[in-house]
């Protein structure tokens, strides 16, 4: 259910009744928000397409905590943010050309072993390495995912978007017990988000338009490159993603289609 007081031409978009249907109060509410000024299309998505990293699982409590646990004489939180921090430049050297075709886990990888080298850790064992690089497999969801996925999926097909490789995101899909209808990631498309790729290419998978899918991230640049392809846009609050001692800016950007607090707001604001 939307929450505000909804005012004729240019107010804020109140509640809906979902006694008058989905799509109906879907379609009232997105009237409202078009006086506004907000561009939206009239019709309620098809398919949610989530990013992963930040959205669904906490990457930095997960790691922080893996890497504790190995008991390595560092700060586990540090270690975390230093690993995220390599993935842009990673994937950059991928877009470039400089690397072929590199799935997330073997980027992972490449920065773990520079990172090890960084920290001056050097007693790791290859397997003790391997295991701890399939830490991005085990990454716990947030407390609101898998009830708020299971409600949403009553009335749309949800499936992942991420960068994360197909076996990194099953593992983690089976590891959470999420009920993706499907697994949708780079590695299908051969292309990195935010290549247009990625993008259409959900559309194209379901053979629907590129406005009936929407992108559900906690991500703003990411939202963006969604809208320029014609997709829907859900914002998430993930106000500790990169940790407590880092807190991100999570205010509304009026370009999204929903602003949600989490997935149940979302759930709530999409009638499931």
């Amino acid at each position: 259910m939307f929450t505000g007081d909804r005012k004729n031409g240019g107010g804020v978009c109140g509640e809906y009744d979902t006694d008058i249907g989905q799509r109906a109060a879907w379609k009232d509410w997105v009237i409202c928000k078009m006086q506004q000024g907000t561009p939206m299309k009239i019709t309620a998505p098809r398919v949610l397409a989530f990013d992963i990293f930040g959205t669904v699982v906490d990457w930095y409590g997960g790691i922080r905590r893996e890497v504790e646990a190995l008991n390595l004489g560092v700060d586990g939180g540090e270690f975390a943010l230093a690993w995220r921090d390599g993935y842009q430049p990673a994937m950059r050297r991928v877009m470039s050309g400089e690397l072929g075709w590199t799935l997330i886990d073997d980027l992972h990888r490449l920065i773990l072993d520079q990172l090890l080298e960084r920290f001056e850790i050097g007693h790791l064992t290859e397997a003790q390495k391997r295991h701890l690089n399939k830490a991005w497999h085990r990454l716990d969801a947030w407390g609101d995912v898998l009830a708020g996925l299971t409600r949403l999926k009553t009335r749309h097909t949800i499936c992942t978007l991420s960068n994360g490789n197909i076996g990194l995101l099953t593992n983690m899909a089976k590891h959470n017990r999420l009920p993706w209808d499907c697994v949708l990631s780079a590695e299908v498309f051969k292309a990195y988000k935010p290549d247009p790729a990625t993008y259409l290419g959900v559309a194209r998978v379901f053979d629907i338009d590129p406005s009936d899918v929407m992108l559900v991230a906690a991500h703003q640049d990411d939202l963006a490159a969604a809208r320029a392809c014609g997709l829907q846009t859900a914002y998430i609050e993930r106000p500790l993603e990169f940790g407590p001692g880092q807190p991100k800016d999570i205010s509304p950007n009026s370009a999204n289609s929903l602003h949600s607090k989490d997935f149940l707001t979302l759930a709530d604001q999409l009638g499931c």
